[in-house]
């Protein structure tokens, strides 16, 4: 009997089963499938998805002309690529727009010595910038020295009074003990003057002025320097042999008549240059003298007019 029950209840438990599972799955089909058409997305709206490119791109069409006009109406501009040595990003800077406000002239520096005449005047390799260094050295030693009495001298200006006559290197001897350079420059008005200068080690060592010009009528129409011998002068008698070579010079006034003047000294002669009313030479001795420069003056038409031979005050021997 029991195994009967068992059959049967079998039999019919499973029939029943397979009924109901099979209603059960096609309503959850039906149901997924309703679900499915309730969830379906909408269509996409490809009109309005184009309408709102072609407003974009148009919207930068017009930020983009915006910017090439303001380009057209900055001035002319530079640009300035600076590649960065580490490597980095380059600089890219923009010249150009307003400038800005320049910095006040800075004043222009002081005016100094007319150059001479001639290029001969310069002598050595000294140019007219190192003159006229060595005459505002002379200046200031001037302005800060007294005379031996203790008298301060008038004021002998600035440089730009002055004109550079001569310039050559100086030679030391046993009284002035080192090499330097002479720097002699004139002064035309409205005092005539005249300074010789020594410039040693980087300064000022002494200094030679006189003014007035020629003022001995019997002197001719040239008139030596009272105080040329330093510039020929090496070494007095009595100091022992001269230091060759020995670079020499020789100053001194012409008249306004005088067109040429010729300095002979150690058996050379050379040609001296006119000066506005001076004149200068130089040369190279190669051996000791015993006689001063010998100084002749022609006029234009090569008519000698003066002679230093025959001049009653021109010191001929040297001391």
């Amino acid at each position: 009997m029991n195994g009967r029950d068992n059959t049967q209840g079998d039999g019919q438990g499973g029939g029943q089963g397979d009924g109901q599972g099979d209603e059960f799955e096609f309503g959850l089909r039906e149901w997924m499938a309703q679900g499915a058409e309730a969830v379906q997305p909408a269509a996409v709206p490809y009109p309005a998805i184009v309408r709102q490119g072609r407003a974009e791109r148009r919207r930068r069409l017009a930020v983009a002309g915006a910017a090439l006009v303001a380009l057209a109406v900055v001035p002319v501009t530079a640009l300035a690529f600076t590649g960065n040595a580490g490597g980095g990003p380059a600089v890219v800077s923009v010249a150009g727009g307003p400038t800005p406000s320049a910095a006040p002239p800075s004043p222009p520096p002081p005016a100094g010595p007319t150059a001479p005449a001639t290029p001969g005047q310069l002598a050595d390799g000294i140019t007219l910038q190192v003159a006229a260094a060595g005459l505002e050295q002379c200046l200031d030693y001037d302005r800060q020295h007294v005379t031996p009495s203790g008298i301060q001298r008038p004021d002998l200006g600035v440089a730009s009074d002055y004109r550079i006559l001569l310039a050559h290197r100086s030679t030391g001897n046993d009284n002035t003990p080192g090499d330097g350079r002479f720097i002699v420059a004139v002064k035309d008005g409205p005092t005539q003057a005249r300074l010789i200068c020594n410039i040693k080690d980087g300064g000022a060592s002494g200094i030679n002025a006189s003014s007035g010009g020629n003022s001995d009528p019997e002197s001719g129409s040239v008139a030596p320097d009272i105080n040329g011998g330093k510039l020929y002068l090496q070494r007095l008698s009595s100091e022992g042999p001269w230091k060759l070579p020995y670079r020499w010079g020789s100053i001194g006034t012409v008249d306004a008549g005088v067109a040429r003047v010729t300095v002979s000294y150690g058996g050379a002669t050379v040609e001296a240059a006119l000066d506005h009313g001076w004149f200068a030479a130089t040369g190279v001795l190669d051996e000791a003298v015993t006689k001063a420069p010998r100084i002749k003056g022609y006029d234009a038409q090569g008519k000698q007019v003066y002679d230093s031979d025959q001049d009653k005050g021109y010191d001929k021997l040297l001391p």
